[in-house]
């Protein structure tokens, strides 16, 4: 077991409202989340010792945020550089501040305004030489990879209809989200593609908001067990990998299982990073939860639903993650025993164990 195993609860989270055009600074949205996190836990802002957050250059400094919480003496903070790949393992972080004994109440939060400004959907994909073969961003960067994908599991259209119809379904009730209006085939078919196989609907919401999260030695609340990070050469440097369809999760799978003691059995719900519908049978896949020559009659038979029960970052919105890890708290605190959370970034990415 990892040293900070258990050590550390994940106590309070807070979220602002999502949307499209917030109107709002990313420092005002980053307060407000942080506030109700510290809320939720049961602690004002002069209780927290710690704050971390991650981002790409689109959100706010960790010293201007603790300034505006009216946090005089700050401890341990860090701005880690990163998105997607950071939404599980920055709980690692925050565990191993608590189990060295640095800090006893963190506030991890996210905020951006990933729709009316920065856009991730512009973001270069890496050395200038990608445009060439029309690169010009993450999206194209991952639909070449989907299309090995999708040859190599004989998964299509309709599958990954599946995946995005499911996501809305479990939107539904969530007032949060987004997009959650049913999604018919026939619907999903006309909608254009940006990059094929990938429709607009493929894609992860492009969303302004923050979340937060409060992380104690003290406090009650889902613990967090396992975290691992890391990766190899996979989808995001395809000239350097055997197999361009590898994301994260091949790679961290094995490290979590061993790291953890627990089994694929053990999980009862998953926060899977879903920011192309085809990560979700791919991760379901690499983690164990289900097999590759079951994953079309899987997903057409939506046994999948329990997956991102909230929508996900397909349906409730972007908060480059950190909003799938506050469903996770709040799945445990309703009853469930076992959360996965992932985070993404190609080839290289986390992933997390919770534990009510």
């Amino acid at each position: 077991m990892q040293p900070f195993s258990g050590r550390a609860a994940v106590a309070g989270v807070g979220m602002t409202a999502l949307s499209r055009e917030s109107g709002r600074t990313e420092l005002d949205l980053a307060v407000e989340a942080c506030r109700a996190a510290c809320a939720d836990a049961g602690i004002g802002p002069r209780d927290v010792d710690a704050l971390l957050s991650y981002h790409m250059n689109d959100s706010v400094p960790v010293v201007q945020v603790a300034r505006a919480l009216g946090i005089e003496r700050l401890g341990w903070h860090n701005d880690l550089a990163g998105g997607g790949t950071q939404a599980a393992s920055i709980l690692g972080d925050a565990a191993m501040l608590i189990d060295a004994g640095l800090a006893r109440n963190i506030v991890v939060y996210r905020a951006l305004n990933g729709r009316s400004g920065r856009r991730m959907n512009t973001v270069s994909t890496g050395p200038q030489e990608r445009f060439t073969y029309g690169l010009a961003g993450p999206i194209p960067l991952f639909a070449l990879a989907a299309t090995r994908y999708l040859h190599d599991t004989g998964l299509a259209s309709e599958h990954l209809h599946a995946v995005v119809a499911q996501s809305r379904d479990n939107a539904k009730t969530n007032p949060r989200a987004l997009r959650r209006r049913p999604l018919e085939l026939d619907d999903y078919l006309a909608a254009p593609y940006v990059s094929t196989p990938l429709r607009t609907v493929d894609c992860c919401q492009e969303t302004d908001g923050a979340c937060a999260l409060v992380i104690s030695a003290a406090l009650k609340g889902p613990r967090v067990h396992a975290v691992v990070r890391g990766g190899g050469p996979g989808c995001s440097s395809m000239d350097r990998s055997p197999d361009v369809t590898a994301i994260f999760s091949a790679y961290v799978a094995p490290m979590l299982w061993d790291a953890s003691g627990l089994r694929p059995s053990d999980v009862d719900v998953a926060l899977l990073y879903d920011a192309y519908s085809w990560l979700v049978p791919r991760q379901l896949e690499d983690f164990g939860l289900a097999e590759r020559a079951d994953l079309g009659a899987y997903l057409l038979e939506r046994r999948h639903a329990w997956v991102n029960p909230h929508g996900g970052l397909l349906s409730e919105g972007y908060v480059h993650g950190l909003n799938n890890v506050a469903q996770a708290v709040r799945e445990l605190r309703a009853g469930r025993e076992v959360a996965l959370v992932t985070g993404f970034g190609g080839s290289y990415g986390s992933a997390a164990l919770l534990i009510a």
